[in-house]
C-alpha cells in the first residue's frame, strides 16, 4: 500500500512526485513516459533554440531527480483508478493493481489532430499545436489557425495582433457572430476561409503548405510560415470515469486546493478545469496539489 500515486509523467506530474518524496512520502509515480508534452520541441526555420526558454528545460529538472529512483517509478499506461473503502486501486494496462492511500492525477490533454497525410510527419516542424505557447515566434509572419472551435479563436485573435496575415480555415463559422468573431473579420490582416477543409500537409523540412478542399470539391494550395492546429484539447480522464466529477468538456473539476469531488483524490495540469495550458502552471498546480496530498494523508503517517 503506498501513501500516494501519481498518475501521469508530464510537468504536473513530475513536481508533484519530487515534493511527494522530499515529504518522504511512499510515493509511485506511473506513466508512460517521462516529460509529457515537453518532449516536443517546436522547430522553425528563423528560430534557434537559444532564443527560446523551453518547458523541457524547466521539467528535465523535476525528471533528473526521478530517474535514478527506481523505486518511485513505474513505467507504464493506467486504464482506471477505483476508490474501495478508504484506499484507492489503480489499475494498469499490464493488470497490475496497485493500492494507495490517495491519488494525484495528472495526465494531461491530448490536441485533437485533423488526421491527414503529412500532419504527423510535420508536427512541431512549422506545424503547431499551440498559439498561447509558440505566438511570439511569429512576429511579422505569415500564419494560418485551422478549427472553429473556442481555442481557434482565441489563437487567431492573439496571432492577429503580432503576425503579418493571419489565415483562418473554418469548417463552420458557428463562433463568428461573438465579439472576438467580430473583431477578426473586421482586421486588416485576417482571412477567414468557411467552409473548408485540410486534406494534406506538404512541405520540405518544414511544413510549407496546406492543401484545402472548399465545400464545392476544389483543391487549392495555401502557403504559410506557420499553421497552428487548434481544434480542441481532450483532457485523458478515461480511466476516472463515473469515479469524480467532470466538467462540459470532461475535464477532472478541482477546487484552489487541487481537490476532486472524491476525497483523497486530487488533480493537476491540463486535466483539470484549471486556465490555461502552460508547463508553469502545471509545474505550480502540480506542487500545490502534492501539497494538498500531503496535508489530507497527515493524519494517518
Amino acid at each position: 500500500m503506498y501513501d500516494l500515486i501519481i498518475v501521469g509523467g508530464g510537468p504536473a506530474g513530475l513536481t508533484a512526485a519530487v515534493y511527494a518524496i522530499r515529504k518522504r512520502l511512499n510515493v509511485l509515480l506511473i506513466s508512460k513516459d517521462l516529460g509529457g508534452k515537453t518532449n516536443f520541441r517546436l522547430a522553425l526555420p528563423w528560430v534557434e533554440d537559444y532564443q527560446v526558454i523551453r518547458g523541457l528545460e524547466i521539467v528535465n529538472k523535476f525528471r533528473n531527480e526521478l530517474e535514478y529512483l527506481d523505486f518511485a517509478r513505474h513505467i507504464e499506461a493506467v486504464e482506471k483508478i477505483e476508490k474501495k473503502g478508504d484506499h484507492f486501486i489503480v489499475t494498469t494496462r499490464g493488470g497490475a493493481a496497485l493500492e494507495a492511500k490517495a491519488v494525484i492525477l495528472a495526465t494531461g490533454a491530448r490536441q485533437v489532430r485533423m488526421e491527414v497525410p503529412g500532419e504527423k510527419e510535420f508536427t512541431m516542424r512549422g506545424l503547431c499545436y499551440s498559439a498561447l505557447s509558440y505566438a511570439p515566434l511569429f512576429i511579422d509572419k505569415s500564419v494560418v489557425v485551422i478549427g472553429d472551435e473556442d481555442l481557434a479563436l482565441r489563437s487567431a485573435g492573439e496571432l492577429a495582433t503580432i503576425a503579418r496575415s493571419v489565415t483562418m480555415v473554418c469548417a463552420s463559422d458557428k463562433l463568428l457572430n461573438t465579439p472576438l468573431g467580430h473583431k477578426l473579420q473586421q482586421a486588416g490582416n485576417v482571412n477567414i476561409l468557411k467552409d473548408c477543409e485540410i486534406v494534406e500537409v506538404k512541405g520540405d523540412t518544414f511544413a510549407r503548405k496546406l492543401v484545402l478542399r472548399d465545400k464545392a470539391g476544389k483543391l487549392k494550395e495555401l502557403e504559410a510560415d506557420g499553421m497552428f492546429v487548434e481544434k480542441a484539447l481532450a483532457p485523458n480522464t478515461a480511466m476516472v470515469k463515473g469515479l469524480v466529477e467532470l466538467d462540459d468538456k470532461e475535464r477532472v473539476i478541482v477546487d484552489n486546493a487541487c481537490r476532486t469531488s472524491v476525497p483523497g483524490l486530487f488533480a493537476a495540469g491540463d486535466v483539470t478545469n484549471n486556465y490555461a495550458e502552460q508547463v508553469l502552471i502545471a509545474v505550480g498546480e502540480g506542487a500545490k496539489a502534492a501539497l494538498s496530498a500531503y496535508e489530507y494523508l497527515l493524519p494517518q503517517l
